[in-house]
């Protein structure tokens, strides 16, 4: 599924368990390169001192070798000077002709979140490729790909999400799931908390059945996507989101569940960018797909 895979390495927690999650998405006979970011402009700031540049370069490189021993791999190695962790990422991955980019999470404030409005948010807007999230903590812990579950929606991006989700769990022999949070707008919603007059407990069962009928383990329940979904988060392995597109740089988050979700998620988050579905676009769909799985 992935064979180009390059990891955000930062010498830090975040970077570890990026390298954990990034070995195991990459496909077998894949390629991994490990990346850093270091910061500084050429053009204004204290990067146009060619002393400072030499020895910034330096501490990248050794960052990044000292990354790779430890970690006993052969992966390559790229280094860049940027004023933004996310813009000097994206253009390591467009250099390295990366299928995934995968980044870490921070510890900044008490509740371990992931970098909303800095490097983690700079990665995921407009990456040239498909970008993965490790949560904090996943060194310690990584788990094998048992289940992968699905963000489902019923739009292309979220049949888009299965479809590579089934390629996963294929690599992996892992089960998928998908889950569809029902959310009824205000304005559409009666007295009896439905839309005319349907219970939202028939909407949830009905948004079950539209998932099982796709052949995989089918999940719903009312209210707030991102909530919902981090929630279900819980159970998984990996969750595998697609990304809806603002304007012409193809925002991915811009007030969307994959913003909220990439701090809020209990598990590895992989989101699909339009970069990843043009990639993906020439292939041909999923036409058989899994024996249902009983689950609710």
């Amino acid at each position: 599924m992935f064979y180009n895979v390059i990891v955000g390495i930062d010498g830090e927690a975040g970077g570890r368990d990026a390298l954990a999650l990034g070995r195991l998405l990459v496909s077998k006979g894949g390629r991994l390169t490990l990346a850093n970011v270091y910061p500084g402009d050429p053009y204004v700031w204290r990067g146009g001192n060619p002393a400072y540049n030499s020895t910034s370069e330096q501490d990248a490189q050794a960052r990044l070798e000292l990354t790779r021993q430890e970690a006993g791999i052969d992966a390559e190695l790229r280094h860049r000077q940027d004023a933004s962790v996310g813009r000097g990422l994206h253009v390591l991955a467009e250099e390295a002709h990366a299928d995934l980019l995968v980044v870490g999470s921070s510890r900044h404030g008490l509740m371990a979140r992931v970098m909303i409005g800095d490097d983690t948010r700079a990665a995921l807007n407009g990456a040239p490729c498909a970008v993965a999230i490790a949560p904090a903590g996943y060194a310690a812990e990584p788990k094998a790909m048992r289940e992968i579950g699905v963000g489902y929606n019923g739009s292309p991006e979220s049949e888009h999400a299965l479809r590579v989700a089934r390629e996963l769990a294929a690599e992996h022999r892992a089960r998928v799931s998908a889950f569809e949070a029902v959310s009824v707008p205000t304005w559409m919603a009666h007295a009896s908390g439905g839309v005319d007059a349907t219970p939202v407990s028939d909407l949830v069962r009905q948004a079950r059945d539209r998932i099982a009928a796709l052949g995989v383990e089918p999940h719903a329940a009312y209210g707030q996507p991102a909530e919902e979904l981090a929630l279900y988060s819980a159970s998984l392995d990996l969750l595998v989101l697609g990304s809806r597109d603002y304007g012409p740089l193809g925002r991915l988050v811009h007030g969307s569940t994959s913003h909220d979700l990439a701090r809020t998620a209990r598990c590895p988050l992989l989101v699909l960018t339009r970069a990843a579905r043009t990639a993906d676009a020439g292939q041909p769909s999923e036409a058989a797909p899994q024996t249902a799985l009983s689950g609710a």
